[in-house]
């Protein structure tokens, strides 16, 4: 079986994003947003079966962990309220997606996070999605401020009461920002990447994982810099006194395969190696475009993890068993289907 962990809703029914232009507005004038439109399953089923799950097919993927669209999160739109009642549509959206396809998505939930509020505000809502909606997972903004970074770092205890649900829950968190406002940052190109090395600096000198040791983190985009500079980190740790980031962070911390490159996929497996690495594409997602070099599309990432000619063993887990082992959820509704 092929698990991709990481894959976002970004081909939603366009009364759903109208809906959104139309809240943003009502916001800006001071007044009540209009009803939110009804959505048919065939709006739904047509929004999906000519991309995401005709790119399934093509490339040999049977279960996407699927989440709203992430640069569409944008937290940093209006207040607490209208983040709050649009990540219940959105998550909302995606469980009729799940729904209706149960044996190829697994849905991961969005967050009301709102600049200048507590994440403990969000927990709510993180509840509703795992005990509600069958969630398996969740995705947690580092920066809802969107590119100015006005919240505390990760590791900071205020984040700590959010962590202790989570593990009750027994769900992880892919750390994912979303747009940004500010005009130094290409989103998908510097602004994710950004946040991915950041988390993972965070985490490196902080004692997060020993005083929360049941909390999993999913850094996607193959960790941004993290694998590339793996020895800057592993210096870094030995001059501030950190124990080496393999001992401390690799039981917690895990990445994907968002990488668009073989080279880039072949430095992450030797760096990082295939215990700490899920299959995911991000598709249809940042990077959808054909590479003139290969003729094959950028996001197309099985085609250079099957490139790492990787032992069978370690194959099966990364397109497999470590998604079941950091999604424990998921796990345990694929033993219940049978799978």
């Amino acid at each position: 079986m092929i698990i991709d962990c990481h894959g976002h809703y970004t081909t939603v029914p366009g009364s759903h994003t109208r809906w959104r232009d139309e809240q943003r507005a009502a916001f800006e004038a001071g007044v009540a947003p209009p009803p939110y439109p009804e959505i048919s399953d065939d709006e739904i089923r047509e929004s999906v079966q000519d991309s995401q799950l005709r790119l399934m097919d093509e490339r040999g993927v049977d279960l996407t962990i699927f989440s709203p669209r992430a640069s569409a999160m944008a937290h940093h739109i209006g207040d607490e309220s209208v983040s709050a009642l649009w990540a219940r549509r959105c998550n909302d959206l995606v469980a009729r997606v799940v729904g209706l396809y149960p044996d190829r998505f697994a849905g991961v939930g969005q967050l009301p996070q709102s600049p200048g509020v507590g994440i403990e505000r969000s927990i709510g809502e993180l509840r509703r999605c795992v005990t509600e909606l069958g969630f398996v997972g969740v995705n947690l903004n580092p920066d809802p401020s969107g590119g100015n970074w006005t919240s505390p770092p990760l590791t900071d205890r205020s984040w700590y009461p959010f962590y202790e649900a989570m593990i009750e829950l027994d769900v992880p968190a892919m750390v994912h920002v979303s747009a940004t406002t500010n005009p130094n940052f290409h989103s998908t190109g510097s602004h994710y990447l950004n946040a991915d090395t950041t988390a993972f600096m965070q985490f490196l000198e902080s004692d997060l994982f020993r005083d929360l040791p049941g909390l999993r983190f999913v850094i996607p985009h193959g960790g941004g810099a993290v694998p590339y500079h793996w020895g800057r980190f592993r210096g870094l740790a030995d001059m501030l006194g950190r124990p080496e980031p393999a001992e401390s962070l690799l039981g917690n911390v895990f990445f994907d395969t968002c990488v668009y490159h073989q080279p880039g996929i072949d430095l992450l497996f030797a760096v990082i190696g295939p215990d700490n690495i899920l299959f995911g594409s991000e598709m249809v997602g940042a990077v959808r475009g054909i590479d003139s070099r290969t003729g094959q599309y950028f996001d197309d990432t099985r085609r250079y993890v099957d490139n790492v000619a990787l032992r069978p063993e370690s194959a099966a887990a990364v397109y497999e068993a470590n998604a079941r082992r950091v999604y424990p959820r998921l796990d345990r509704q694929l033993t219940a289907a049978g799978r």
